[in-house]
């Protein structure tokens, strides 16, 4: 269903007007209180028997709201005086301040989307909502997991439970108490991280997940913070997370975390001495073939070797045959002013040369071979990462997924990490052989 907001800011005037002109006094005094008609589809409930509802999204992409009109949606009668379908609400936060703050008080808190007739008494001293029908609202903090022990309740809706310190334990509680009624039900809006309890949570069959980036929800953002932000943090892992709404893994025991990419992040690259372009090909093109990684990587090689810096540049990886990666690979060259371009054979052959050479025959090409493991190969890169020596441009949000789910055993995730071996062999042509050969002189013979 399309959101009637959407079809106001799109309508011609005189739809507008006739619409407007024919809705009853009642109606057109009620019309801004129906959240169905101004509600995005990321901030419906979806069909369905289900006990849990996930609400993943970006940094003001409407979760609030949300969770506000559902917890209404539950309570509500018909008229103000009339039962809803739940009674007993419990409304988690991290904290009791935030709770109030956010979920109570808040903008776009149950207070603010109450019309005045359904509005809900706030009763500070037992932190509490209390409704015109008789219905309450208790408000929790997920530090006090054992004050969950005990009460019980038809319906929940917990805010940022990613966040939580005590995540596991305040949920595991909640559970125990969510018993009243025929069918409980609980909303969680949140902003994905990478925790147990919210990866277990949405494993569950019976959960259900809406989501949205802070994009969906422009027309209610303020222009400056929406420029602001997708300037600093669009393309990097981070906004992938807080503006996109991905649950990004970080796997256990990985080379990468998230904080080491992060900490890397710079806005551009200096003079630089060398650049590369590193390709790990796929031999086989199709829907379901692995995707080819092509990375271009630059590197500062003046001075000591504990000097030397290099800087991911671009992730031109493509999905397609071996003709559409030659091309990818010579144009980002072309786009860099590469020096060489080197690529892993072990697969191809001779065939990825002969390939690339059908694009450009003059192509400066060095083939790689790997003798040993992925995990392994990797291990090198991720130590020149932790001393602060490689540097990430802003764009490379696949890349970096990748990274934090490579091991010393290998790949933790779906396919093959083509992105990231393409930078692994970036590196090791710019940084980790030479510094071999700088460290190892040889006697010059003639």
């Amino acid at each position: 269903m399309k959101s009637g907001a959407a079809w106001l800011a799109c309508a011609a005037p005189e739809e507008v007007d006739a619409f407007l002109g024919g809705l009853s006094d009642n109606a057109l005094a009620g019309l801004p209180w129906l959240f169905e008609f101004w509600a995005l589809p990321h901030q419906l409930p979806p069909a369905g028997d289900w006990k849990t509802w996930v609400i993943m999204g970006g940094r003001g992409a409407g979760k609030t709201r949300a969770g506000a009109e559902w917890v209404r949606m539950q309570v509500e009668g018909a008229t103000p005086d009339a039962p809803g379908r739940a009674s007993r609400v419990a409304l988690v936060s991290e904290t009791f301040d935030q709770a109030r703050d956010v979920m109570v008080f808040g903008e776009s808190g149950i207070l603010a989307c109450s019309p005045p007739d359904r509005r809900p008494v706030w009763e500070a001293g037992r932190r509490r909502l209390v409704w015109p029908n008789g219905a309450t609202a208790q408000v929790y903090s997920g530090h006090e997991p054992e004050a969950l022990r005990g009460p019980q309740f038809d319906a929940a809706w917990v805010d940022e439970l990613a966040k939580w310190k005590k995540a596991e334990d305040s949920w595991d509680m909640l559970q125990f108490a969510l018993r009243l009624g025929e069918h409980p039900q609980q909303v969680v809006t949140t902003t994905p991280r990478n925790v147990a309890v919210l990866k277990r949570i949405l494993g569950n069959a019976s959960t259900v997940t809406t989501h949205a980036p802070t994009d969906a929800n422009r027309a209610y953002l303020a222009e400056s913070f929406l420029s602001e932000v997708e300037a600093r943090y669009a393309g990097t892992r981070l906004g992938r997370q807080e503006l996109d709404g991905v649950l990004l893994d970080d796997v256990e025991g990985a080379l990468w975390a998230t904080r080491t990419i992060e900490h890397c992040r710079v806005d551009s690259a200096p003079k630089l001495s060398r650049i590369v372009v590193a390709v790990d090909p796929a031999v086989t093109g199709g829907a379901g073939s692995d995707e080819c990684g092509i990375v271009v990587v630059g590197a500062v090689t003046e001075g000591p070797v504990t000097d030397w810096r290099a800087y991911v540049l671009e992730d031109a990886s493509v999905r397609g045959g071996p003709l559409d990666w030659a091309r990818a690979a010579i144009a980002a060259m072309e786009r860099h002013g590469a020096e060489r371009l080197v690529a892993e054979v072990n697969q191809g052959g001779d065939l990825v040369e002969s390939v690339l050479r059908q694009v450009d025959p003059l192509v400066p090409f060095r083939a790689l071979r790997a003798g040993r493991g992925k995990g392994l190969r990797a291990e090198p890169v991720a130590a020149l990462y932790e001393q602060g020596r490689i540097h990430h441009l802003r764009g490379l949000g696949a890349l970096e997924d990748q990274m934090c789910r490579m091991t010393l055993q290998g790949y933790d995730g779906k396919g093959s990490p083509d992105r990231l071996d393409a930078l692994v062999w970036a590196l090791h042509e710019l940084m980790i052989e030479p510094a071999a050969h700088y460290r190892r002189p040889q006697v010059r013979t003639l």
